[in-house]
């Protein structure tokens, strides 16, 4: 028992697990002991088995008259129940904490369960009735100076305001929130679920640097416990998206799948979609189609709906018409506010793509009004690219010009290279339209650089086009070389042997281009060739 407190203490929650699970065999452990046992259960991330010793731990309250103490634990498992769907058992449970509290005075306990009625609020649209009584639950645990309720508390009302759409007000009390966490006040679960839920709240908000700061604050803390399960999926997750955005393209599916294998592990399915999803939009973005649809198929069966990304994947693959009746579906069906910012720049690309200008100038405005809510620097830049491209398409390319500008230093401020190339393209075509064929050219080899760079294969190929240019589709003239002989059936020897290279590096050029092209075989690679006049 006492090595098991010691391990609890340093957050070595398998040996704390371990021990006071041996210590219980012996002989059955307090109710303050189960806890500890629980909370190590769950941080191994074994929610089963916090579930069956946090209701032995609120029945031994219980026997031993601690009323208050049975109501907190009867409390987690409610809100636990909940957070799985579980909404029968979790209203029982929830009931239990109450109807234990019938003969308490003023308590912070009534102030836990409060939470709940937050929650219910918000799921009614009852936002201001939300934003009272998680106020509420805030003064109670500031009274008893019970930091993780006033952390919950204020994580919860900011998070309401968010959603609500008063950004600004919400991420000054998800800050708040977060101080707690990062400074160690809180324990160990509440401190998890503050960092996860405020660095959501971040992303739903587009607020890149904040979700960054608190992502790699997260980061930290759960590499100080070498046995946490619990949180480090979502971690990874987190970690990926803005891994996405900076460009580092393998090292954000890496993430990915390091997410996927701990939620295999923690059944977190929501969080699983997620990661899904974001592999799905580096294959799309790599050219990797095949790869990405599979990705995108695998978040749906989850239960996450794949856009916008899988209406642009069809945009990538030549089925406008199927891409714009994807997007226009997907928004008919998003509320308005925050989560439709997401669909619109698709939007406007994909309408821009089969000329609905009229469409695409709709979408554009809808997100003017969005970033004009929220102090987002990513938001921003991504209105800025689709007001220069709508401009551009209504033949201003001078005012364009303006927006596009704009776009690019903040791209490049947000050190987003897919994108800041993708919008030095759309000013290289405003230079061409005002007469200026060097800046055109100028602006197009910097962004091609960027895309060679990232891998984005179906940017090198609409530069080729847009240049006029025969399309190499990412190719390097090295393994366009490998590949018109790998066409005309020659071995690996025989290539290694007329371009006097290595085989090994024959080999590499070979993944290479199967990597580029999203073919599997030799054969595959050889009739792209042909199809697409490479040889």
């Amino acid at each position: 028992m006492e090595q098991g407190r010691e391990a609890y203490a340093t957050s070595a929650w398998a040996t704390a697990h371990d021990s006071l699970a041996r210590a219980d065999e012996l002989e059955p452990l307090a109710a303050e002991d189960l806890e500890l046992l629980a909370t190590s259960a769950y941080m191994l991330g074994r929610e089963d088995a916090w579930m069956r010793i946090m209701e032995r731990a609120c029945q031994r309250h219980s026997e031993a008259g601690g009323a208050r103490q049975a109501a907190r634990s009867a409390f987690w498992i409610g809100i636990q129940l909940a957070l799985r769907g579980e909404m029968g058992p979790a209203t029982g449970w929830l009931s239990r904490s109450q109807r234990l509290l019938e003969h308490e005075g003023d308590c912070v306990e009534r102030g836990y369960l409060l939470m709940p009625v937050v929650f219910q609020h918000e799921a009614e649209g009852d936002y201001d009735g939300a934003c009272a009584t998680a106020a509420a639950a805030a003064e109670v645990g500031e009274r008893f100076g019970d930091k993780d309720l006033f952390s919950l508390a204020m994580y919860a009302h900011g998070d309401v305001l968010v959603r609500y759409g008063r950004p600004r007000e919400g991420v000054v009390l998800l800050d708040e929130a977060m101080v707690a966490a990062t400074t160690g006040e809180l324990s160990p679960i509440v401190t998890g679920i503050v960092y996860c839920g405020v660095i959501m709240a971040c992303e739903e908000v587009y607020d890149v640097r904040r979700a960054r700061e608190w992502t790699a604050a997260l980061k930290r803390w759960w590499e100080q416990q070498p046995d946490l399960l619990a949180f480090t999926g979502r971690c990874l997750v987190h970690r990926a998206q803005l891994m996405q955005l900076q460009g580092a393209w393998p090292d954000a599916l890496a993430e990915a799948e390091r997410a996927n294998r701990r939620f295999e592990k923690s059944m977190n399915q929501d969080a699983a979609a997620k990661a899904c999803y974001l592999q799905g939009e580096v294959y799309r973005l790599r050219g990797e189609f095949s790869d990405a649809e599979e990705a995108y198929r695998k978040a749906s069966q989850l239960g996450l709906e794949p856009q916008p990304g899988w209406a642009l994947l069809r945009l990538a693959q030549g089925q406008a018409d199927a891409a714009a009746a994807a997007i226009r579906r997907a928004i008919g069906e998003t509320p308005e506010g925050l989560r439709r910012a997401s669909m619109l720049p698709a939007c406007v690309e994909i309408m821009l793509s089969v000329g609905d200008l009229e469409e695409a100038q709709r979408a554009c405005a809808e997100l003017e009004e969005i970033a004009s809510q929220c102090d987002s620097e990513l938001l921003g830049a991504l209105f800025a690219q689709a007001r220069g491209a709508v401009e551009l398409a209504s033949g201003d390319p001078a005012t364009a010009l303006v927006s596009l500008r704009q776009a690019a230093q903040a791209w490049q401020e947000l050190e987003a290279p897919y994108e800041a190339g993708r919008t030095r393209v759309l000013v290289g075509q405003a230079c061409q339209a005002l007469g200026d064929e060097e800046a055109f050219a100028l602006e197009l080899d910097a962004a091609r650089t960027a895309f060679e760079l990232l891998g984005a294969n179906p940017e090198i190929a609409a530069l080729d086009l847009l240049v006029g240019t025969e399309p190499t589709h990412g190719l390097t003239e090295r393994e366009l070389e490998v590949l018109r002989l790998l066409a005309s059936g020659k071995s690996n020897r025989e290539i290694a042997s007329a371009l006097v290279i290595s085989e090994h590096t024959v080999a590499r050029h070979v993944q290479n281009i199967f990597a580029k092209l999203n073919v599997a075989s030799r054969t595959a690679a050889g009739a792209f060739a042909f199809e697409h006049r490479l040889v």
